[in-house]
């Protein structure tokens, strides 16, 4: 990542709910129109299936639920300024044992990222399981960050998904998380932020190392400064998305990966020169001034720190690109609102919520 810390099915509004200025209370989809991400309504997101929007009626009810698995949840928390307890309030709906991976931070715009992810992590989990306890899993990383749910939980949980992973990502005014049922999976937002202090031309020079001679074409040649700097960002979120979907905290060799695309849509990776065909990839803008980028590929390929976390790593052809070309769902913007929402309901389940609801009514 660059200059940043690296660190619902159902739905119960509740009205005492105050967490500060936000999102209006109604959930959206982000539809993709080529690789635009416009935001629309979609009330009926809670009624319905949340993770595979516009299923063709002819799926098998396999893949039917294997397309269960892909979620795509992201948060705008550009407009979200708690107040200390309207953030506390928050915090308390994580496991006790991740409240420090918030704190820890030092700024606050920092700690409301790594709140949110947490977040966003548990919310999802909840909301695929159906849990009617808020504790009943704890989310652990590897030695290289990359999130994970215990294989003892994943047992527990009575989990279906052949190979169920996560991954999140925050920069800027957004936090994102992508899920995948079968392939691994990596997410990377980034933010076009113009370099303080220095052109574009010096603050992108010691990247480039890490593109090929054509990709470093393609963001020098760029008509404008700006269109460098988006070019250089778009390219760099696409590596980024593969190396975190194999859990690797290395970056050495990327300008061996290659990545070609018209006009950003149908992109494609090559590895010294030979198409990487296991893996698929996707860019999509995010508002105006952010993008992110996805990456779905095979177990496999996951990092020595992140492989020993799945449940499972070798399958048939057939198994393989069943989960590789399922479909790349839109992303669905979820407010703090909602997120806070979908994690009290597992604590009203478990008769654990009234001392929350009492903390709120103060709100």
């Amino acid at each position: 990542m660059i200059g940043r810390t690296n660190g619902p099915e159902a739905y119960i509004q509740n009205p005492h709910i105050r967490l500060g200025p936000s999102h209006p209370n109604s959930m959206k989809t982000c539809s993709k129109s080529q690789h635009t991400l416009s935001i629309s309504a979609a009330p009926e997101f809670f009624a319905g299936d949340a993770g595979a929007p516009n299923q063709q009626q002819n799926t098998s009810s396999k893949e039917t639920s294997m397309e269960e698995g892909v979620k795509r949840w992201v948060v705008d928390i550009s407009k979200w300024d708690p107040l200390p307890h309207q953030f506390s309030i928050a915090l308390s709906l994580l496991p006790p044992q991740q409240h420090s991976s918030v704190t820890r931070f030092f700024k606050t715009q920092d700690q409301k990222r790594a709140l949110i992810s947490r977040m966003l992590q548990y919310a999802l989990l909840h909301d695929l399981i159906k849990s009617n306890n808020p504790f009943l899993f704890t989310i652990k990383t590897t030695s290289q960050g990359k999130p994970f749910l215990d294989l003892q939980d994943y047992d527990k949980l009575g989990i279906t998904f052949p190979n169920f992973n996560f991954n999140v990502s925050h920069h800027g005014d957004y936090v994102a998380i992508a899920s995948e049922p079968l392939c691994l999976v990596g997410i990377d937002i980034v933010s076009f932020d113009i370099p303080h202090g220095e052109t574009v031309a010096d603050f992108i020079h010691s990247f480039e190392s890490y593109f090929s001679s054509l990709e470093w074409d393609n963001i020098l040649n760029a008509p404008t400064s700006n269109h460098v700097l988006i070019q250089f960002y778009r390219y760099w979120s696409l590596k980024e998305a593969y190396v975190k979907a194999m859990g690797s905290g290395l970056i050495e060799g990327l300008n061996k990966v290659e990545f070609s695309h018209t006009n950003w849509t149908n992109i494609s990776a090559t590895m010294d020169g030979k198409l990487m065909d296991l893996w698929r990839f996707w860019l999509i803008e995010l508002g105006e001034r952010h993008c992110v980028a996805i990456a779905r590929g095979p177990p496999k390929s996951a990092d020595i720190s992140y492989i020993s976390t799945l449940k499972k790593v070798d399958f048939t052809e057939h198994e393989y690109n069943t989960g590789l070309h399922l479909p790349n769902v839109d992303f669905v913007e979820l407010s703090v609102e909602q997120l806070v929402s979908i994690l009290q309901k597992a604590f009203d389940c478990e008769n654990r919520g009234s001392s929350l609801l009492n903390l709120v009514d103060y709100l």
